[in-house]
Parts: C-alpha cells; structure tokens; sequence
C-alpha cells in the first residue's frame, strides 16, 4: 500500500552557486537512498532559497519484502559426531535461527547448510529519520558550516523541519531540530509558522503566502515579466541563463523591475557596464536598437506593490560601481598597456613572472610560424609575425590594469578596448581579447589565423611550462585546467585546419624550458583526442601507431577508416590484412624492401605485384578515402597469394622477395593507420 509523503527541510538562505552546482544530484541521491531502504516511489523535488522539498503521492507504507539467502560451511565441517562445530554455530547466529531451523542445499558437489528466509519488513515511518538523514549527508555543496554545539555540518543552519505520511507528523531529531507539522511562508507577509495538515493544505498555504514553490513556475513568471517590459518599453532584455537560474534560485517570489542608470555610464566599454551588473547585482542587460540601453532589468524577492524605493535603492548601489569603474577606466587609458610591470606578478612558482610567460609566448609564436605552411598569411609572413608578436607583448599587460584588479573577468577583453583606445589596429586589439578562447566546453574559437596562433602560444606555454615542473593532472584533479588547455590547442588546430606535427612543435618548444620528458606531454595531447573525437578508439590507436601527429591529418586519416572500414566484412581485416603485419614481424620496415622481379615466379605473386604497384606509384595525393579503398581492394589478389605462394620458401632469394612484396603492401597502410591495431 502507497500514501503522500512530504519533507521539508527549512533553512536560512542557501547560496546559489553551490545550490546550483549540487541540484542536477538531488532527486537522483534521495531516490538511491529510497532503493536502498527498499521504498522505491515516484516523487518530486523543488527548492526555493529556504527549503528543500519532497513530495510523494506513491509512498510505500513498508519497505518491499527481500528474501535473503545464506550459504554456510560443507557438513563434514559443521557437523563432528553429530554435533554442530563452532562453524556451524557462527552460521545458526548470522541466521538468527536454531540448528533446527536450519536445511542443507548442494553446492559444487558439497552438501552445505543452507537457509533461506524473508527479511523482516519495517513501517516507512520508522525508517523517515534514517532515510532523511541519508539524504542530508549525502548533498555535497562543497563548503558547509556548523552552528551552535552542533558537531554536524550542512551549507546553513536549519531552522525548521516538516515531515508527513499521509496525514500523520512523523517525529524527526535532525541537526537539533525536532520536526514540526508547520511551515514558513514569505516573510513579507508574516514570519509566524504555518499548521500544515496535508500535502493539499500545504500547497495551499504556500500560494496563499507568496511562495511560488516549483521553480519552473518562477521561472515563467519571471520571463514573462520581462517580455511585458521588453514590450512596453521597446528594449531587449538579454536573458543570460546562468544568471536565470541564479535568480530563480534566490527567490520565493520573483518579481521583474526595470531601472534606468546615467547615459554618461554608456562611455564605458559594453563588457565593464554588464559585468559589473550580472556579477555584482544580478542584473539583466538591456538593449536598444542593438546599443547597449542605459537600463537593467532586476528580479525582486520583495512583495511590495510600490517599486519605486526597490528601485532606486538598486539604482544607487549600481550607479557607485559604474562610477568606480569610469575612474578605472579613465586612469588605466591614462597609464597605457606597460608590460614591464607584470615582471611584479608570479606565473607559478618556479616558472618566473607573467613578463617571462610572455616572452615564451612570443618565442613559441615565432617557431609556430617557421613550422607552420608558409602560404598560411598570404605571402605577409613579416606582417603576420610583427602583428602576433605585439599582440603577445601586450596580451598580459591589462592584468595590470585597475580595471582588471577590480572585474578578473575582463582579462583580455579591457586589454582589447585599452589596444583599440591606443591607436593599435584591430588584429592586434582582437587577438589580446581572443588569447583564451576556446576557455570552456561551449567556447567560441578565436575568430582569425592572428588570434589563433596567439591562443595556441597561451595554451602550449601553460602546458609545456606546467609539464616542465611536473605540474601534471592527475586522476580528476587538474588545477590548472591542463586537459582544457590541450582540448584548445586541438579544437583551434583542426578549426582552421593548421597542419602542425605536434611532436615537432614539443621538441622546438620544449627548449625554451627545463629539460623534462616531452614526450608525456605528446602522450597527453595524444589522450585528449579520444575524448574530441568520435570514432571508434581503435582507429585512433591505429593512426598513431604509425607515428602521425599531425592533428589534421590524424582526423583526415581517421575519417577515411571510418567511412571505408565501417561497409567492410571484419573478416577482411582479421584473417587477410592483419596477417600482412603478422607476416612482416621480422621484415624490417625502413630499409628499402627491393623486390626482384626476376623472383617473381608464381602468377598470384606476379599479378599482386604489378596491382600493388598502380597503387604505389600514385600513392594518396592527401585523398585517403580513395587510397584506403585502392589497398583493400587488395584483398582478392593477397587471399590467391597466400592460398598458393609459400611465402617462407626454402630458397632465400624466393622468401626475402616474398616478404618484402608484404612488407610493402602493409607499409603502404601504414601511410593511413596500423592495420593490426584496429578492431571492429
């Protein structure tokens, strides 16, 4: 039998970001802890910024029958004389029964003592104070705190406990806390508890008290408010979702305002108006005729039905930081992007100033350019070096800037606005503010060759200077986000489709450093592919194993695998092809594998030769789709060859022309993928 349950942990605020982070977790953790206790049920999870809650119209009343089984020792070792061994009574004990009791099953070609018997089954409302204690301890919003004498910790303190089966309170002890059949509703309208009876009552109360407790419902009513203010006031109000669901979190009650700050404000740089809204006051940017609109939408917890002091209390706090950040902005133009004095800030312990990581970058620019296709810039190979050189020589100097000190997150961006300000051109200013990028998952890439090249100078420093300490990511930690950093150097790689041979950039590269293993760098590199691209791993492995590291080409060669292996009998691979690698164990693959005809006796052998051949000598021309499909068609002629030629043949002149024809035929695959690695 099923009946309603509800749990409502009340607390003081809880904070968004960690509330944010732990939420995907939540419904997922309570219903883990009811399959454990053997009360499976369909039932819902809301939150606003007070309360956690657990609805549920299908709760067991008592847990699910389970029939346990144990299994105990053979009977020549639990029986002695007729008696029962300590072996055999240690198994009476688990078992909770008398030797009586007890049956025997056979095991192997044991008799062993056996029993079998259900588990006491226990009432739903006894176990509530265990489940939701589980439930508690499991939520991980990082940082917690303790309050009181109380020795357990949860992110704040809890002020109220409600928890019902069906219509009955069920008594809770939890964090000091003695459960209560009573809520809170908004605390604009009263801050007395509430008698709750029932789910229905419950939800009751909430609406009546301005608690709207579904945040999907919030959410409505916020977007909702915010079209009716785009409407009225012909703007656009630029829904951020990360700050949506911020504010959907902090609220019990939203409600959507529009405030208006000084045009004057407008002088400032787009990125410094928004974040100092979004950031510090949880603002929405508003747009006009696509300008920036000196306005900001904020979402109010408050009930009162004049917003005009809501308002202008908002307006005053936002306006002083606006003012602030015009003094920053005025002063860092004044003092000019200087690079010299980052010679003040450490990069990381052991690897100099943030001046020395953009004197390396430079110097990794300069040898990604010499390795690089020299057609790349279009025959101004000076001019593309003298822009990407300046923009590295100024890409860190804005971290000096007030600016930045103030909002770290405008980083390359104030320096892009303070480059334009100072007369520098646009693919100068535009790589400064592009030098991160890609910087998360959903990342946009950087928008030009210049800015690409000064990205992947930033990406390869932190990965070969870190590497060079031994800073390197293991398990899942990863504090300076290393794996981000090689996922950026492949995505900007295969985005403008820069052939770079990534083991000749390590070892050039690596010599601006502390000698170390670069080839774990590779390995690393090499690892991230897996992950960035979809196809089936061993393809990935085949493809390196031939000691290509050319990202394109590796994503060209793995295409071609793919599109040609997948419409291939698997047979083909393991029993004809794979036996060419088989073969050739012994052949060693770099000397010249001269093939003299006049050994070419048998028509299989002549006739794969001269096919083999064709292929040879007009070889892929980049076109591995085509090429691929020319040595499989291979097949035919090398199942004849091996059905009728001796390969091993006891003349040596014969044997050595033999292997060597294989030998060929396989190193031929080797211009794509290593055949034998691949598995299908």
């Amino acid at each position: 039998m099923t009946t309603s349950l509800l749990l409502e942990i009340g607390t003081e605020e809880l904070p968004a970001i960690p509330l944010l982070r732990e939420l995907p977790n939540i419904k997922n953790k309570f219903a883990n802890i009811l399959k454990n206790h053997r009360l499976d049920c369909e039932f819902d999870f809301f939150y606003t910024p007070r309360r956690l809650v657990i609805l549920s119209y299908s709760f067991p009343l008592m847990q699910k029958p389970e029939i346990l089984e144990f299994f105990g020792p053979p009977l020549e070792i639990a029986y002695k004389d007729n008696q029962p061994t300590q072996a055999a009574l240690s198994f009476f004990k688990k078992c909770a029964i008398t030797q009586e009791e007890s049956s025997t099953i056979i095991k192997g070609d044991k008799e062993i003592l056996y029993c079998k018997k259900e588990s006491l089954a226990k009432s739903s409302k006894e176990l509530l104070q265990t489940i939701t204690q589980e439930f508690l301890h499991s939520l991980n919003f990082g940082k917690t705190m303790r309050w009181g004498m109380l020795k357990e910790a949860f992110i704040r303190p809890i002020s109220w406990i409600l928890a019902l089966i069906d219509e009955t309170p069920i008594p809770l002890n939890l964090y000091g806390i003695e459960s209560k059949n009573q809520t809170f509703i908004h605390r604009n309208l009263s801050y007395q508890p509430q008698e709750v009876r029932n789910i229905q009552e419950y939800l009751a109360i909430l609406q009546r008290g301005k608690i709207l407790l579904d945040p999907n419902k919030r959410r409505a009513k916020i977007l909702e408010e915010i079209k009716k203010i785009e409407q009225s006031h012909q703007i656009r109000v630029e829904i951020d979702k990360e700050l949506l669901e911020e504010v959907i979190s902090i609220t019990e009650y939203p409600t959507a305002l529009l405030g208006e700050f000084h045009k004057h404000f407008l002088e400032l740089p787009e990125p410094c108006i928004i974040t100092s809204m979004k950031v510090h006051q949880r603002y929405f940017a508003t747009y006009q005729q696509n300008k920036l609109y000196n306005g900001f939408v904020m979402v109010s917890n408050s009930l009162s039905e004049d917003s005009t002091m809501i308002i202008q209390g908002n307006l005053k706090v936002l306006s002083a930081r606006l003012e602030d950040a015009l003094f920053f902005y005025h002063n860092d133009l004044k003092n000019g992007l200087k690079s010299e004095k980052l010679q003040n800030i450490t990069f990381v312990e052991g690897l100099g100033s943030m001046w020395d990581k953009a004197q390396r970058e430079r110097a990794i620019a300069k040898i990604l350019i010499t390795l690089l296709p020299k057609n790349l810039f279009n025959d101004n190979h000076s001019q593309a070096l003298e822009i990407i050189d300046t923009a590295l020589s100024l890409s860190k100097a804005d971290l000096m800037s007030e600016m930045v000190y103030e909002f770290t997150e405008l980083q390359g961006i104030m320096g892009y606005y303070y480059a334009r300000s100072l007369g520098y051109e646009e693919n100068i200013a535009l790589a400064i503010k592009e030098q991160y990028l890609p910087n998360t998952e959903e990342s946009e890439l950087p928008s030009n060759l210049y800015s690409a090249i000064v990205a992947l100078a930033y990406k390869l420093d932190n990965l070969l200077a870190l590497f060079s300490v031994h800073k390197i990511p293991s398990g899942s930690k990863d504090p300076f986000a290393l794996r981000r950093a090689a996922n950026g150097v492949i995505k900007i790689l295969l985005h403008f489709n820069l052939s770079l041979s990534i083991k000749e950039a390590l070892k050039h590269c690596s010599k601006l450093y502390q000698p170390f293993d670069d080839s774990l760098l590779e390995a690393f590199l090499c690892e991230r592919l897996e992950s960035l691209l979809s196809f089936n791993p061993s393809l990935l492995r085949a493809t390196l194993a031939t000691g290509e590291r050319d990202i394109v080409e590796i994503k060209k060669k793995l295409e071609a695998l793919d599109l040609t292996l997948k419409h291939q009998d698997k047979a083909l691979l393991t029993q004809t092809f794979k036996r060419l690698a088989n073969i050739t164990k012994e052949v060693a693959l770099n000397s010249q594998l001269e093939i003299q005809e006049e050994y070419l006796m048998a028509s299989e052998e002549i006739t794969l030769y001269k096919t083999f051949c064709q292929i040879e000598a007009r070889g892929h021309q980049g076109d591995y789709t085509y090429y691929l499909q020319e040595l499989l068609s291979l097949a035919p002629l090398l199942n004849r060859f091996f059905d009728k030629v001796l390969v091993n043949a006891p003349d040596e002149n014969f044997k050595n022309n033999r292997k060597h024809l294989i030998a060929r035929i396989y190193k031929a695959f080797l211009n794509i993928a290593d055949i034998k690695e691949i598995s299908l």
